[in-house]
């Protein structure tokens, strides 16, 4: 009402200014700036969103309401499945195996070890310079990325004023099961909706929503095995971006960060029962997902606070090395990457940078820190001594042993990036995929095509020969299997 109000009021300016006998330069220097603003009102009244880029810029336009897209989703997932072709009639009558007996090919953010590296072979000829499409449907909003596990993917998503941890054959897009709750977190700069990427362990789904609900599901029923909310439970306070953190689930625990003061920033619960195994430190939390990884021959957990980048004991928490690491808007959301047997590299945007730093004396130690390598919230992947990633907007190859640039180029927007078998699969901000070689002597572009429409921040995922894409508004899957 009050955009409707706003729009009708400078309209009527607008001409009563124009009817008034006038210069022409004051009426165009007062009346079309008014009805410039009572056209954009009418149309935000009407339905207009207007949607930021990564650095803040507006540019994505659209007229699909939240309801609108509601709607959609709810007659998508009601519609009966097409017949199936011929070739795969006898597979699909099959009755599908129980999640927990398959291999989890991609069961957590970013892949098996966090690292967003493919193990499987990918085609990396693509036909006419693009990837045969499998489905499209309407998703819920949101960042979250997909996993997979048997025949089914799962992510978590916003419909309408419930947050929605759903699963989809992987196969078809079709939703084999969606647990809704009550949440309802709203953003302007990033929109509203989930962040944090599910976790796939032994039949099970652990998720997190935006305001720290955490739900452990069964992962062929969608069935509840436990829940509690990790802001209350450890007297935190949600983030400006909200919860963005991947579970991550070691031995009999699922580790989270809800950021509480007195050894409750980092928590880990028993992952069978949600009863409390250890807390740890006291940062507030930032948006980085913790991994385990082995650094200096010890295995441990690495995640970055709103304050450092730290390494902890996966069995008590206890902190074992730290580097300070301290970004504007306590924003540090890229993921550490581990390039060597003791050294990793942490970056941020915002103007920070990165840093290589080595652990292997037992305290952290900084090798080089530099400007030329700014992951805003878009993790790089390593290969060969190389680092493949997103300086701000710009994709670029850093060397890991001196911080020094091999090449930059391609304007992706902030997008997000795989590595699979000597290759770059990358996601643009504007929902093309791309394919690039790894080559750190040129930036070789191989194939790119319009996969997503709008804004898309989402992690792809690459598992069974598809390759799964989503954004807010929309998901898809591809063949590339070679």
């Amino acid at each position: 009402m009050l955009l409707w109000i706003v729009s009708a009021g400078a309209l009527a300016v607008s001409l009563f200014l124009m009817r008034r006998p006038l210069p022409t330069w004051r009426k165009i220097a007062f009346g079309l700036p008014l009805l410039a603003v009572g056209v954009l009102a009418g149309l935000m009244a009407g339905g207009m969103r207007i949607e930021r880029k990564g650095d803040g810029i507006p540019k994505y336009v659209t007229f699909d309401t939240a309801e609108d897209h509601a709607k959609k989703i709810e007659a998508d997932r009601s519609a009966p499945l097409p017949p199936p072709e011929p070739r795969i009639v006898e597979a699909a009558a099959q009755a599908p195996a129980p999640v927990a007996t398959l291999p989890s090919v991609w069961p957590a953010f970013r892949g098996p070890n966090g690292d967003g590296v493919v193990t499987e072979k990918i085609l990396t000829n693509w036909p006419n310079g693009k990837l045969k499409e499998l489905w499209r449907k309407p998703v819920g909003g949101g960042w979250a990325s997909f996993i997979a596990a048997g025949s089914m993917i799962f992510t978590i998503e916003q419909r309408r004023s419930q947050e929605v941890v759903a699963a989809y054959d992987a196969a078809t897009g079709k939703e084999v099961w969606a647990h809704k709750y009550d949440a309802d977190f709203q953003e302007s700069m990033g929109g509203p909706g989930p962040r944090a990427t599910p976790a796939y362990h032994d039949g099970k789904i652990y998720s997190l929503g935006a305001t720290g609900e955490l739900f452990v599901l069964d992962a062929i029923t969608g069935k509840r095995v436990w829940h509690k909310n990790i802001l209350s439970d450890n007297g935190a306070e949600n983030l400006t971006w909200a919860m963005s953190s991947a579970p991550l689930i070691v031995d009999d625990t699922v580790v989270v960060q809800p950021g509480g003061s007195n050894n409750r920033s980092i928590v880990a619960y028993n992952r069978n029962t949600g009863d409390r195994v250890w807390g740890s430190l006291g940062d507030r939390q930032a948006y980085t997902s913790p991994m385990l990884v082995t650094l200096a021959g010890k295995r441990q957990i690495i995640t970055a606070t709103a304050m450092r980048v730290v390494g902890l004991d996966p069995g008590s928490g206890k902190l074992l090395w730290e580097y300070p690491w301290v970004t504007d808007y306590d924003v540090n959301s890229a993921q550490p990457i581990v390039v060597g047997p003791s050294r990793f590299v942490i970056s941020a945007g915002y103007g920070h940078g990165a840093a290589m730093v080595d652990v292997s004396s037992g305290a952290a130690k900084e090798i080089w820190q530099n400007k030329k390598l700014k992951n805003k919230f878009n993790s790089s992947v390593f290969l060969d001594g190389y680092i493949y990633g997103f300086d701000e907007a710009i994709f670029t190859c850093v060397s890991a042993a001196t911080g020094e640039t091999a090449w930059k180029a391609g304007r992706y927007g902030y997008g997000q990036v795989l590595l699979a078998g000597g290759h770059l699969v990358i996601t643009s901000e504007d929902g093309e995929v791309v394919l690039l070689k790894a080559d750190s002597k040129e930036h070789k572009e191989l194939a790119k095509f319009q996969a997503l429409d709008g804004r898309t921040w989402n992690v792809p995922m690459i598992a069974g020969g598809r390759l799964f894409v989503r954004n807010a508004t929309e998901m898809a899957a591809y063949s590339i299997a070679p």
